[in-house]
């Protein structure tokens, strides 16, 4: 992994994707904060060297260098998922990367069902800890050690001092911005009634398919990082509808100008 962490490090380089300050993962329907972007530099992932590429149509596939707030950022358009096929190797692979060209601090972004019922669909939710439900580790791979300690901690995976002044400014700008536990699953399939009985049961307050994987890789890289869901569904087992894609799709559109407001205020204090 260490020689194709080079190789792709060392193309995107020559590409122009230099010293980015701050790296950020968009989610589902998340694709907006682009617009405010000063672009410098864009690139499709099926362009880069070793790097994995996007298979969900609602997840673009780009990588985009570039000014905001005044700070160097580098930005995932798309992500990848363990559904579509990907190790979870595969699925980190752009943090180790983003971390080699040498961001300081992680932003994630991602759509999630609230399992708590006292959130509501087009709430956001501020990531304070995770439960991985994903059935593996991505520092589980011979050589890993190489990389950063194999024994990571995740007592605190999300970064206290980025979430305060996140809390701070939702205050500041009138969001309603939760805080909750969020819980990591396979998928593509959704939850079963009993799996979301079971999930608020073990102290979940949303849950998705995604961000975790990225987040364990953060903390193996000693890399500070935040994470916010958008609210895109409510998930009671005694109300439980048919999920509509389209809607998810919607919703998270129609939340997304509030993550925008909180990942653009809190990146001038990082």
């Amino acid at each position: 992994m260490i020689k194709y962490i080079e190789e792709t490090t060392e193309f995107l380089q020559e590409k122009g994707f230099e010293n980015p300050e701050i790296g950020i993962i968009l989610g589902t329907g998340l694709g907006q904060l682009i617009s405010e972007i000063e672009i410098i530099k864009e690139i499709s992932y099926n362009h880069i060297p070793n790097f994995p590429t996007a298979t969900v149509e609602f997840h673009k596939g780009k990588l985009i260098y570039g000014k905001l707030e005044g700070k160097t950022v580098v930005v995932m358009q798309g992500r990848f998922h363990l559904y579509e096929g990907y190790s979870l190797q595969d699925v980190t692979y752009p943090v180790r990367i983003m971390h080699k060209l040498g961001i300081k601090t992680l932003l994630v972004s991602n759509a999630s069902g609230a399992v708590n019922l006292n959130f509501k669909k087009g709430e956001l939710m501020l990531i304070d800890d995770h439960i991985n439900l994903q059935g593996g580790s991505p520092l589980a791979f011979k050589g890993v050690e190489q990389l950063g300690t194999r024994f990571t901690d995740m007592s605190a995976p999300y970064d206290q001092s980025i979430n305060e002044k996140l809390e701070t400014i939702a205050k500041e700008k009138s969001i309603n911005l939760h805080k909750g536990v969020y819980a990591s699953v396979l998928g593509p399939q959704l939850e079963t009634r009993a799996e979301y009985r079971y999930l608020k049961t073990i102290g979940a307050d949303a849950v998705g398919m995604s961000t975790v994987p990225e987040v364990i890789v953060a903390n193996h890289l000693d890399l500070p990082v935040a994470a916010v869901s958008v609210l895109t569904d409510e998930c009671d087992p005694d109300n439980l509808k048919p999920i509509d894609i389209d809607e998810i799709i919607a919703l998270a559109g129609k939340a997304e100008p509030d993550m925008i407001t909180l990942f653009k205020e809190v990146i001038q204090f990082l």
